[in-house]
Formats: C-alpha cells, sequence, structure tokens
C-alpha cells in the first residue's frame, strides 16, 4: 500500500512529533515522492543520503518529509 493511501505527512507547521510506525521501504517511498513533488533532482549521493534516512525514526522522517512538502509549495 502507498502511503499516500493513508497520507501521514502533515502539509502545516508541526507544533510536536509526529506520532506512529511507518515501515522502511513507506518511509523510503514518502521521501521520494516528496522529493519529486518538488521537482527535486537527485544525484547518487542524494539517493545514498535518502535511503539512509528512510532507516531513521519515524517522527523525523516524517517530519522531514512536511519540511520538504511545505518548502516545495510555499507561495512566492
Amino acid at each position: 500500500m502507498s502511503y499516500r493511501g493513508n497520507d501521514p505527512i502533515s502539509d502545516g507547521p508541526l507544533n510536536g512529533a509526529p506520532f506512529g510506525f511507518s515501515p522502511e521501504s513507506l518511509q523510503r517511498e514518502a521521501l521520494y515522492a516528496e522529493l519529486d513533488n518538488a521537482g527535486v533532482e537527485l544525484g547518487t549521493y542524494d539517493h545514498r543520503i535518502v535511503e539512509w534516512i528512510a532507516g531513521w525514526d519515524y517522527p523525523t522522517v516524517a517530519t522531514i518529509a512536511s519540511l520538504i512538502r511545505r518548502a516545495a509549495h510555499r507561495p512566492e
């Protein structure tokens, strides 16, 4: 199941740590999806770092994905 089916990534500012659990594979999918939606071109080392971050704890990964999402949709 895609993480988008039950999208846990916040569109707004976080005032506390996100809670829950997501397996590493879905965390990876979420990070890549948010980077893709933001139009970020990734190099080899970028992919290596995304793979590494995907293994971190859920609150950290969800916050990073939320930051990417919010930065991508920032009004100009």
